[in-house]
């Protein structure tokens, strides 16, 4: 049984402009999300350099409990390459050591890159592994790329998957696009996928080439960015009138055949 004593997990919202110029924290988190991420002092995390970076954002805005270097920020184990699926309740003995701060009475957090953690991001293992463990699980509102740009889309928001990255590959590429066009039509379902941001370009470019004119797709790029922007016209009008996509800005795809 759980200690009423015992901490929680705190899924805490980053902001989408990793790789591009920071936006004022407070024009993308709510004030009282910034105030939760100052007090906590255990933290669990992506990468620790970019961590450090937002908990500076943080601390101009509601200063920080304890000094970062007194902090605790523990990195994820990296997710192999490749394929994934997700293990459910994650690895015990990892889990074990990453939650050992809310087993003794301290709220952590868990923070991503970019987003949501636990959303297209491999923090899902450790709220899985929190729910094994008796641990309560917080979600806390911010923004999420993916349903910013569905929402931004105009297709279909009752029926979406989200599929991740396609392959680098071009001709597997095409072949997963020319599925996923398939799939859409036949379910009347959104189809939601994200690139590696400097491979931006030869998505879009792959996806012009292979679709049915008809397709509707729609781009949204640097969400949450002062120069953000989002576009849905049929693949036809992509193809008539191109549209460059800056290489360090992340995009988010969505397709309705």
């Amino acid at each position: 049984m759980t200690s009423l004593q015992a901490g929680r997990l705190l899924l805490m919202p980053n902001t989408l402009d990793l790789g591009a110029q920071a936006a004022p924290l407070d024009d993308v988190l709510a004030r009282g999300v910034i105030a939760q991420a100052a007090r906590l002092c255990h933290w669990v995390v992506e990468d620790a350099r970019s961590a450090r970076a937002f908990l500076n954002r943080v601390n101009r805005v509601v200063p920080l409990s304890q000094p970062l270097q007194a902090m605790r920020i523990v990195e994820l184990p990296r997710p192999p390459k490749g394929p994934s699926r997700p293990a459910p309740g994650g690895d015990s003995r990892a889990a074990a050591e990453l939650l050992a701060p809310a087993r003794a009475g301290h709220d952590i957090g868990l923070l991503s890159e970019a987003g949501l953690p636990g959303v297209a991001d491999p923090g899902a293992v450790v709220v899985a592994a929190a729910h094994a463990a008796g641990v309560e699980v917080v979600a806390l509102s911010g923004p999420s790329a993916i349903t910013l740009a569905l929402a931004a889309s105009g297709l279909n928001g009752q029926s979406f998957a989200f599929l991740g990255y396609l392959p680098v590959e071009a001709q597997a590429r095409h072949a997963r696009l020319r599925e996923i066009e398939s799939a859409s039509r036949r379910l009347a379902q959104t189809q939601v996928f994200i690139e590696t941001p400097y491979r931006n370009g030869a998505l879009l470019e792959a996806a012009v080439g292979c679709l049915q004119g008809s397709t509707r797709l729609a781009v949204s790029c640097g969400l949450t960015l002062p120069e953000g922007w989002s576009r849905c016209r049929p693949v036809a009008q992509w193809k008539a009138d191109p549209a460059p996509l800056p290489d360090r800005v992340p995009a988010v795809f969505c397709l309705l055949a």
